[in-house]
């Protein structure tokens, strides 16, 4: 689904951005700045209004590919709200993971992709704790995700899988797609996706 993006009249910069506030309120003070209601909002970055309310008051966290037509809509760059060191090399070192701070989320984060300019793709380590689920979301570019530990609920358009250790789904990511931790321990995942986000 095309995500319209409204015009940022300026650059704004994310006050305290180096202690990562909680996005819900950056999400909320530039949305207010821009006059949106959470209605064009929610139109503009193809999510629901109820779910944007939770986002703002905190008691939601978005994911990445939430956070990102969020970004689009409020006309500001992924960095606004996700705090990530300076551009790092091709090659990553396991002993010197990159962690993505996002606010102060459950769901935690490590790069595994470079930062280079020409990328196409994402891919992220993720350790998702039990009972967290993501919003329904849908772009462009394909999913791939695979499971390292854990068990995790997917749903793509109608279907709905279960997913174990070894496990891994590729699909079309304009199709709706959303997950859940149902189980009683982390599930840590291999996230690969088209376009890069960050």
């Amino acid at each position: 689904m095309p995500v319209t993006t409204l015009p940022a009249p300026d650059a704004p910069s994310r006050p305290g951005h180096a202690g990562l506030p909680p996005i819900g309120a950056a999400i909320r003070d530039r949305r207010k700045r821009l006059g949106m209601t959470l209605q064009v909002l929610a139109s503009a970055s193809g999510l629901s209004a109820p779910f944007l309310s939770q986002v703002e008051r905190d008691l939601a966290m978005p994911s990445l590919v939430s956070l990102t037509a969020i970004a689009q809509a409020l006309g500001v760059e992924m960095s606004y709200f996700v705090g990530t060191p300076p551009p790092g090399q091709v090659v990553r070192r396991g002993n010197q993971p990159e962690l993505l701070q996002v606010g102060s989320g459950p769901v935690v984060y490590h790069r595994l992709s470079g930062q280079h300019e020409e990328r196409k793709m994402e891919a992220l380590h993720m350790t998702v704790p039990p009972g967290i689920a993501s919003p329904l979301a849908r772009r462009e570019g394909e999913g791939f995700w695979y499971i390292l530990g854990g068990e995790l609920s997917v749903w793509i358009g109608q279907e709905h899988f279960i997913l174990g250790p070894g496990d891994s789904a590729h699909f079309d990511q304009r199709h709706p797609y959303r997950m859940r931790n149902d189980g009683a321990r982390d599930v840590t995942m291999i996230w690969v996706g088209t376009p890069a986000l960050l």
